[in-house]
């Protein structure tokens, strides 16, 4: 009888859309059960090598300048080379209330795979909400990383948000599908410049 639930489960979530295509990144969306928001992945091959990207990733300052929407964003504790907790305020389009959340970052390599996984969830509770931002309390982040010959790295990010406060999920939905593909852009501009250096 459990396997049968299981099965009959499995069979019932939805599957992965792919929803926009540019500059060789790829966006798909698939319904989530018991809620108008859906969640998002995205995924891309970058020009640097796998180290590269994990510290670009844990440059929680850097992030202002590849990550869409992202008003600021600063550490709040480094609890070692590989886990951090950060805060983020993300800007939105007036009449929409900006959103803040804190990240609980996590570098995970596996011992006998070249993969490495970065989950990167919201927590609450970390620190206080403030007066005109919404908190997002919800909020699934998790890179992987597969790294590829000559110094590349395919990644593949998901996210599955609750962003809390009023805001319709039409416009939720619209701006998981533009993020992510100005995200990338970014962080492969980033990423060149560092080469540069």
């Amino acid at each position: 009888m459990a396997l049968s639930l299981c099965v009959t489960h499995s069979l019932a979530q939805a599957e992965w859309r792919r929803v926009a295509t540019r500059d060789g990144i790829k966006v798909y969306a698939k319904a989530v059960p018991d809620s108008k928001i859906k969640a998002m992945k995205a995924e891309c091959v970058l020009d640097a090598g796998l180290e590269e990207v994990i510290g670009l990733l844990l440059d929680v300052r850097a992030a202002e300048r590849w990550v869409c929407h992202t008003k600021s964003c600063r550490l709040i504790k480094r609890v070692s080379d590989t886990e951090l907790f950060y805060h983020t305020e993300v800007s939105l389009p007036w009449p929409l209330d900006n959103r803040d959340f804190v990240t609980h970052l996590r570098v995970i390599r596996g011992e006998n795979t070249p993969v490495v996984t970065i989950e990167a969830p919201a927590v609450p509770g970390v620190m206080p909400v403030r007066g005109g931002i919404v908190r997002i309390s919800t909020s699934i982040n998790r890179w992987t990383l597969h790294p590829l010959p000559d110094a590349r790295v395919r990644v593949e990010y998901t996210l599955q948000v609750d962003p809390g406060g009023h805001i319709p999920a039409h416009v939720v939905n619209m701006f998981a599908c533009r993020a992510p593909i100005e995200t990338f852009q970014n962080m492969r501009k980033v990423l060149a410049e560092r080469k540069g250096d």
